[in-house]
């Protein structure tokens, strides 16, 4: 049997898109694509610039909602984010009916198997891969969570991962804040990793990382929690942080605080033009000369930790 599904359209400044999608989300939206952009994109609001750039959210709610009500909620959300995205209009959104294959098409132009390193492949579901005999695959449904490996940060972090994973010493204890879809938490897994804990203080991205890690048969090896950084376990030979560069600040004493002597800090999120920023708020801490990757307008670093 075809469903049928309400296709929501909404302009959107690039800055806006996470939390935009953050709100439909609550609205009951079942799923999200945006138009010319990968899924896992990590733009962040900058209360000091006014970014022209603007994406077309499509977000989709199943057929039967009563469409008026539904779009005038949603013009309700976009109202109150007014304040916080500069440049977002509030106007009621347009609706159009689609059918499941119309969605599926366009969930599926987005993400096609990608290889990182010598290993790892990242694939979605939908895709045949015929890997070679040591590679090692994670497949993925993104879901409403980001993170498919095709954008620039996931990609600089899963590249760093995958290195330290052929290193003489790789880690068997992992920590990965913000985990979005759990690509980063799975990879580890994947890769030989013992015990990776996940967090994301979003309660989709956590149900989104449940899910993917079980897909991938990594679930006995992966807690995934919506605990904040600040409550949790210390004592691990890995941190990941592919959040944004001003939360990697914010949050720098709590993260090396939870990695072990000799451990690797990997850091992304974070926009070329604010990694000197970063690089002077972690050059406080007991850390190595950080080692540093680039892709289209992102940055990664990659530390370590004192012993």
């Amino acid at each position: 049997m075809k469903k049928t599904w309400l296709e929501i359209r909404i302009p959107v400044p690039a800055a806006g898109i996470d939390l935009v999608c953050g709100e439909l989300m609550e609205l009951g939206c079942e799923g999200i694509t945006v138009e010319e952009r990968p899924l896992d994109t990590f733009v962040p609001p900058d209360p000091d610039e006014i970014l022209a750039e603007e994406q077309v959210i499509k977000a989709y709610f199943p057929a039967g909602e009563d469409t008026s009500s539904l779009c005038r909620a949603i013009q309700e959300r976009l109202e109150e984010l007014r304040p916080f995205v500069p440049g977002l209009v509030a106007a009621l959104p347009a609706a159009f009916p689609v059918r499941t294959e119309d969605w599926a098409q366009n969930w599926k132009q987005h993400f096609q198997a990608v290889r990182i390193g010598r290993r790892l492949v990242i694939k979605p579901t939908w895709e045949d891969f015929n890997p070679e005999p040591d590679d090692v695959i994670v497949q993925l449904d993104p879901g409403m969570a980001f993170g498919t490996g095709t954008h620039g940060t996931t990609r600089l972090c899963l590249e760093a991962l995958a290195a330290l994973f052929e290193g003489e010493h790789p880690p068997r204890r992992v920590l990965d804040v913000g985990t979005g879809s759990g690509i980063l938490a799975i990879a580890a897994a994947a890769l030989g990793a013992d015990r990776v804990l996940a967090c994301d203080i979003e309660e989709e991205a956590c149900r989104t990382a449940r899910a993917n890690a079980e897909l991938n048969g990594v679930e006995e090896r992966i807690e995934v929690t919506g605990e904040p950084l600040e409550g949790l376990e210390g004592g691990f030979d890995l941190v990941l942080a592919n959040i944004l560069a001003e939360e990697n600040i914010r949050l720098a004493s709590e993260l090396i605080s939870r990695l072990n002597s000799g451990g690797a800090l990997i850091l992304s999120g974070i926009l070329q033009e604010k990694e000197p920023a970063v690089v002077e708020a972690f050059a406080a801490y007991p850390l190595s000369s950080p080692h540093i990757t680039h892709l289209e307008e992102w940055s990664c670093l990659l530390y370590h930790k004192g012993v």
